[in-house]
């Protein structure tokens, strides 16, 4: 079941500007896997937009408190190059809070923007839904 859904969205050269301005601000934004991912890629602004638009939308799905840390959330790829979210400190908390267990995240760069979706899943919601069954499992049967 899903808890929350947040949506931001970030302009490239807007981010770019501001951390050319303030170079210690990226150290307080991004991690440090997340700023070498980025310095890697052709465009290091739009990657790092990407875990901006990410961060401010799962700070939607946790009701925007005060005192969350932005590199308590991370915006990591998988092997096939797409978006996870890893959390820890402030943000874990107070998504254990909310009995938020599992993110979804989708990223989408297209005209100088960045667009992040995020979704907070609740805990329970693998357990009432059940978790996939193998092909030799027969399903659980209600009583005749």
């Amino acid at each position: 079941m899903i808890a929350g859904i947040g949506v931001d969205i970030v302009d490239i050269a807007r981010l770019e500007h501001a951390l050319r301005r303030s170079p210690p601000l990226a150290a307080r934004l991004f991690t440090p896997a997340e700023r070498a991912w980025a310095a890697g890629r052709k465009t290091p602004a739009a990657s790092l937009a990407g875990c901006f638009a990410a961060k401010e939308a799962l700070a939607k799905v946790l009701g925007a408190p005060v005192g969350l840390r932005w590199t308590d959330a991370e915006v990591l790829r998988d092997p096939a190059g797409r978006p996870f979210l890893s959390v820890r400190g402030t943000v874990a908390s107070v998504a254990q809070a909310h009995g938020i267990a599992t993110w979804h995240v989708s990223l989408s760069h297209d005209g100088g923007m960045c667009v992040a979706m995020v979704i907070g899943e609740l805990a329970w919601a693998h357990h009432e839904r059940g978790q996939p069954r193998g092909n030799d499992e027969e399903p659980e049967r209600g009583t005749p």
